[in-house]
């Protein structure tokens, strides 16, 4: 299922509504990659509130998305980590040093702006 990516002045939002497999994940990115060069985007917030399980695979698409898009001039904000999904993360070792995280789509706007 095709993540939902909508425009909101020079922010994208990407709400993920549920888990993605590998392949839906890749189509992701690469959706994502291609709203950031047409829209010319300068932030973008990735809520993830819907999800209750984030694989490391899905955890590191998600660092590789913030890097790419940094690349492209755009910071990165994922909003909504259920507290299990941020406990597994840091069992697994996955740290998202290199973008921020907010509690909900309002507070992560609020970092874009």
């Amino acid at each position: 299922m095709p993540v939902p990516i909508l425009k909101q002045g020079q922010i994208l939002i990407a709400t993920v509504q549920n888990a993605l497999s590998d392949s839906d994940t890749e189509l992701f990115r690469e959706r994502l990659m291609q709203r950031v060069t047409e829209y010319r985007a300068q932030g973008i917030v990735v809520d993830v509130t819907a999800i209750d399980v984030l694989d490391s695979f899905a955890a590191r698409s998600l660092q590789t998305v913030a890097r790419m898009t940094s690349l492209r001039g755009a910071h990165t904000v994922i909003v909504g980590l259920q507290p299990e999904v941020a406990f597994a993360m840091v069992q697994l070792g996955i740290i998202f040093e290199d973008m921020d995280t907010a509690l909900d789509l309002e507070e992560g706007l609020a970092l874009l702006n």
